[in-house]
């Protein structure tokens, strides 16, 4: 993407808004998140809230709770460190919500108020407001207009700047009757010609204001994951509250006053308040990372089901392949030569505007075939994915067709009472050795020849398939290919199993086989006969430049209609997962070191014998309290960086991954606050003594 470009994407606006008026309104947010309503939605922190209330009580009478050797200093100072803890829990989320508000309000800046012509009959039309627009009406849009709303286009070819949507500058052409560039989206510019179309979404639901909606973290909804990682952090925090209740009665019993406000600090330092603190964070940056990768996650469930996928369903022209087939060759049949595989070649494929056709024609014409004026008369037949053939019917009254191999020895076959030749299935074998696509042609019930469409691999691609699967990722190529074809594009790429000759159904069978089996499936689609298998796989990725119905089926959409994304998408739910998991385990082994921290020294003047576990060799007990809880709180800020940007993920084995993160975050989460906490106490002993 140029500078131009990346200049009118939403996720530049970000880097302009500039990351200290993020963090200058992250502040402001993270103080309105103290509010009760906000605090109770995270347990943990809703119960160091709870205990910072309590603890102020304590500043001002120490001897609320019976007798104590405290001050009002230390109740004071526990205070503060849990005012800075919980702030620090809303600053963290506050941010990551901030980056999902700057988008959205880039976004809004594009959603102008319009007026839009809606077309009344085919001869008048009507000027009304873009939000007076219903889906089912008919509007037209002409050049320099903003088109007022989402709609599929029924008439007319024309350049839309997609720009305010995609970042992409290049303008896209636009025109009716395609799986591909058939739709437009409210906010974006037409710049040639005019377009009519009809309007697919109400007011209110726009894929512009379902941008908006989902780019706001405030509005995001918890994963299942997520939900059920905080239901086992609220557990373990009520297991912890019971404990440390019990030690109040147990100290009494050994003739020792434990303090309330002491008792507080070493349930909040014992409590996963990392964890608990980053996780909302997490979630929120997770479907960030997402979006400026140009990916529009329907929900965090969609973002994370991407890092459980199991198998990849990939369409092998323009996913594996550059999908720019060109004819290569032409292999004649028994009785006929070059000349009339060429000439059959170039009646059948006149109508045929793709660029596979217009590259049949191209060779038909350097090997020497020419144009029959006759022909203009003539009528083309569009290829279907039912009939997988295309031809014309020439005014003479003879039929060409061209298309896949069965599909045509079928035709002839049914219509003609012709029986292919053998030489025709060596000759199709010939061309899917090397690689290449063979067609059928024949007129009437005469098969003609073969022609050979080449294809080539995109760069990388078996590097990514070999990474998918040392991570366990069962790639699938679908093709309508025949198997000798598919087979060899298969093992040039390196995917794990491939379906040839596909139909659109076949899709969905794939899908549910691979489901039946316990795994995960995700594939991409951008046409109209792709939503079913989009709507059936646990992870569906539309093109943005393809229709309404697969947009909606989608749980994901890629603003850069970029096929290959799936693979990076697997990679950025990985990453969510990967964090999440790093940080649970730095967290809790956390509370391993703050145990030998707290404890010792709130017991070791009455019970000289477990001053032996004082093995940090801290100053005196409330020198260990304040500093195990400063450190509780200060680990918090600490890692907001490392939580919105995520743990690099490195493809390998999910042993080696859970290997690398128990020494990095397991080890690092014992060793960091053993350093850290006794660092403290060297600061604060000197003032406590």
């Amino acid at each position: 993407m140029s500078e131009a470009a990346a200049g009118a994407s939403g996720h530049t606006e970000i880097r302009r808004k500039g990351t200290r008026e993020l963090v200058a309104q992250a502040v402001v947010d993270s103080f309105r998140k103290f509010h009760p309503a906000v605090q109770v939605r995270n347990p943990v922190m809703f119960i160091v809230w709870l205990s910072m209330f309590v603890t102020l009580a304590l500043t001002f009478d120490p001897g609320l709770f019976g007798k104590t050797n405290v001050t009002a200093a230390y109740n004071g100072s526990v205070t503060a460190i849990l005012f800075f803890t919980v702030w620090f829990a809303n600053f963290a989320e506050a941010l990551a919500e901030g980056r999902g508000k700057a988008q959205a309000d880039s976004l809004r800046q594009t959603k102008t108020d319009v007026t839009a012509r809606r077309i009344v009959d085919d001869d008048t039309f009507e000027v009304i407001m873009a939000g007076a627009l219903r889906k089912g009406d008919r509007v037209r849009v002409e050049r320099g207009e903003i088109i007022p709303t989402d709609g599929e286009i029924l008439e007319g070819i024309a350049s839309v700047d997609e720009s305010a949507i995609t970042g992409e500058s290049a303008p896209v052409l636009k025109e009716p009757g395609t799986d591909m560039f058939s739709t437009v989206t409210g906010g974006t510019r037409i710049l040639s010609d005019w377009l009519v179309f009809r309007v697919s979404a109400d007011p209110g639901h726009t894929f512009l204001d379902r941008m908006i909606h989902l780019v706001e973290g405030a509005r995001r909804q918890k994963t299942p994951n997520e939900i059920a990682l905080t239901v086992l952090l609220a557990v373990l925090s009520l297991i912890f509250l019971v404990v440390v209740a019990t030690l109040k009665p147990l100290a009494a019993f050994l003739h020792i006053n434990l303090d309330v406000a002491t008792l507080i600090a070493l349930l909040v330092a014992l409590m996963p308040t990392t964890i608990g603190a980053l996780l909302s964070a997490i979630g929120i940056a997770g479907i960030d990372r997402a979006t400026r990768f140009n990916v529009l996650a329907m929900s965090g469930r969609a973002v994370e089901a991407a890092g459980d996928v199991q198998t990849l369903i990939l369409d092998k022209t323009g996913t594996i392949t550059m999908g720019n087939r060109q004819a290569t060759e032409f292999v004649p049949l028994p009785g006929h030569d070059e000349s009339d595989v060429a000439s059959i070649a170039l009646a059948a494929s006149w109508y045929d505007t793709t660029p596979e056709g217009r590259s049949i024609v191209a060779l038909a014409v350097a090997r020497g075939a020419k144009h029959d004026p006759a022909w203009e008369r003539g009528q083309g037949v569009e290829f279907t994915a039912e009939t997988r053939m295309s031809g014309t019917d020439l005014p003479d009254g003879r039929k060409a067709r061209k298309g896949a191999v069965a599909a045509v020895a079928r035709y002839v076959q049914e219509g003609f009472k012709t029986t292919a030749p053998a030489e025709l299935k060596d000759a199709a074998e010939l061309v899917a050795r090397k690689g290449a696509t063979p067609l059928a042609l024949a007129i009437d019930g005469d098969l003609v020849g073969v022609i050979g469409l080449s294809d080539v691999l995109k760069p990388g691609m078996r590097e990514r398939f070999a990474h998918m699967r040392s991570l366990g990722i069962k790639t699938v190529m679908v093709t309508g290919d025949n198997p000798i074809t598919a087979r060899v594009i298969a093992e040039q790429a390196g995917v794990d199993d491939f379906v040839a000759e596909a139909k659109p159904e076949d899709k969905i069978r794939v899908i549910r086989s691979e489901q039946a089996r316990g795994r995960l499936v995700a594939m991409t689609g951008d046409g109209t006969n792709d939503a079913p298998a989009l709507a059936q796989a646990d992870v569906g990725l539309a093109m943005h430049s393809g229709t309404v119905p697969a947009k909606e089926a989608a749980n994901m959409i890629d603003l850069d209609s970029d096929p290959t994304k799936l693979i990076d998408v697997v990679a950025i739910g990985k990453q969510l997962l990967i964090t999440r998991g790093a940080l649970t385990t730095f967290s809790i082994a956390n509370d391993v070191a703050k145990y030998f921290a707290m404890l010792p020294a709130m017991f070791m003047l009455a019970l000289p014998g477990v001053s032996a576990l004082n093995i940090m060799h801290l100053a005196t007990p409330e020198s260990a309290v304040l500093s195990a809880l400063i450190f509780n709180a200060i680990i918090i800020p600490i890692l907001i960086p490392l939580a919105l940007r995520g743990v690099r993920f490195q493809p390998t084995t999910a042993n080696h991954m859970l290997a690398r993160n128990v020494l990095l975050y397991g080890l690092g989460g014992l060793i960091v606050p053993f350093i850290g906490i006794k660092a403290i106490d060297l600061l604060l002993s000197p003032f406590l003594r």
